[in-house]
């Protein structure tokens, strides 16, 4: 098997940063060495990368995608082929998405469809949570089975969309209580649905039908009100690992904040969008525009605290993870769907290339530090999904390696950087200050030299353990 040797960088993981050279052997990480001793030891490597100047660190780990999804009326426009193509363009080297099953039909089966959506498709790792849209004894005992024999240990339920993927309290709670047994953990998508459809209709009746109104019938106490429920059904069911995903605005945050302090399994991820889009930059634009940041939860008021007590809960570990929740659709006929009525626009931005670049740029502002982002984009969501080859730089993981320059930079947008399949971007315009030099997934450069150089297939399915936050 070949070996490739990355010299002269600055490795940094979650704990520090040294000076060091990484030696890879075939698709694994074989040693962390010191600089020239390689040399010393009379190691030569087929392959040598020189890294000077630039931070080696573990490939992005995202763990809430959505390629292909139906919804709406349509179908998220990244495909696994695609969407992986891009996210490797982003220094992401895994994703986790999510099978889909709805009320009367089966997990097992919806599951088989996703994986026949991915297999031979993929150009980086990729694993899956199951969304549980109808919880029956059939999903139950399919829950097991797939923590058991699947290597599926994470679970979706929703508190928002009545009639297509809703849980109510008791459905939840025998979810919970399922997971519980199992050692699976709950993802919660928080959201206070029935109340939500209430201000949707009557806004739509009053002939408020623009985008901005989607966050506005969307209110931040519903989430925060659907976060404190939530937590309280996990403490019901035994403590059960709960995960809060998509987290937008300050109260709820303060919920989870509160569990973590008086000792409940409560964890949280938060997304780029709500670090740095707001409802009256983006939503609010003129006419049909703010159509583009339609997503669930939505774009809060850069009038209130949101985005600064966001930025404050990655420093402390309130948010433990940055995912994406990659969810793009087009503007032209995808988006469009809701012109004059913003309950029909397709929920979802795209932004897996681009969550490593947007919270590196936190990185050079000073909201967080180099660690942090190595920490929340790649090594906590390898362990809180049970990756246990992923997020880090060690002996024996896999030789999945973001090789990024801090001195380069990257203009975002349609005609800059964007490699998506829609046609926009949620971040047009946006600079960073650094760039995605190169890539390599299980010790394969699928990025060097501005130049994409994976293929479709090398990814594989990782069967998942249980979270290595609890076990």
């Amino acid at each position: 098997m070949a070996t490739t040797l990355i010299s002269g960088g600055t490795v940094i993981s979650a704990v520090g940063r040294r000076e060091a050279d990484v030696l890879i052997d075939g698709e694994s990480i074989t040693a962390i060495l010191a600089p020239g001793q390689a040399a010393a030891f009379g190691i030569a490597a087929d392959r040598t990368i020189d890294a000077t100047g630039k931070y080696v660190v573990p490939g992005g780990v995202d763990v809430h995608t959505h390629m292909s999804l139906p919804f709406g009326g349509t179908e998220a426009s990244d495909t696994f082929e695609t969407g992986t193509i891009a996210a490797a363009w982003g220094g992401v080297t895994t994703i986790v998405d999510f099978a889909v099953q709805n009320t009367g039909t089966s997990v097992h089966e919806k599951l088989a469809e996703w994986h026949e959506k991915a297999a031979d498709n993929c150009s980086i790792d990729y694993g899956f949570h199951q969304i549980i849209g109808g919880v029956d004894e059939d999903a139950l005992k399919a829950m097991t089975y797939l923590v058991d024999n699947e290597g599926i240990t994470s679970f979706k339920l929703f508190m928002a969309y009545p009639g297509i993927l809703y849980s109510d309290d008791g459905q939840i709670l025998r979810a919970m209580q399922n997971a519980s047994e199992s050692g699976a953990l709950i993802m919660m998508h928080a959201e206070n649905g029935i109340a939500i459809d209430v201000l949707v209709a009557q806004a739509i009746a009053r002939g408020d039908t623009d985008p901005q109104f989607h966050s506005l019938t969307r209110p931040a106490e519903l989430e925060s009100e659907a976060t404190h429920r939530a937590i309280q059904l996990a403490k019901v069911a035994g403590n059960v690992p709960l995960y809060i995903v998509h987290m937008s605005a300050s109260g709820a945050l303060e919920e989870v904040a509160a569990a973590q302090h008086a000792g409940l399994n409560v964890f949280a991820e938060t997304c780029p969008q709500y670090l740095y889009l707001s409802l009256e930059d983006q939503l609010m634009q003129p006419g049909f525009e703010g159509a583009k940041w339609v997503c669930s939860t939505p774009l809060r008021t850069k009038h209130e605290h949101h985005q600064s007590d966001l930025w404050k809960g990655l420093r402390l570990n309130e948010l433990a993870v940055v995912s994406t929740d990659h969810c793009p659709f087009c503007f032209k006929d995808q988006k469009e769907l809701g012109l004059g009525d913003f309950s029909k626009i397709p929920n979802g931005i795209g932004g897996v290339e681009h969550r490593m670049e947007l919270i590196y740029q936190g990185v050079v502002a000073g909201e967080i530090s180099l660690e942090r982002w190595v920490e929340t984009c790649s090594t906590t969501p390898a362990r809180m999904f049970g990756l246990d080859k992923k997020g880090v730089l060690e002996p024996g993981a896999d030789a999945d390696v973001l090789i990024w320059d801090p001195n380069g930079r990257t203009k975002i947008g349609i005609n800059d950087k964007h490699h998506m399949n829609m046609d926009h971007s949620a971040y047009e315009g946006f600079e960073i200050d650094g760039k995605v030099d190169t890539v390599l997934s299980r010790g394969m450069v699928v990025v060097e030299d501005d130049t994409f150089k994976g293929r479709k297939g090398h990814g594989q399915f990782v069967k998942r353990g249980l979270s290595r936050y609890l076990h």
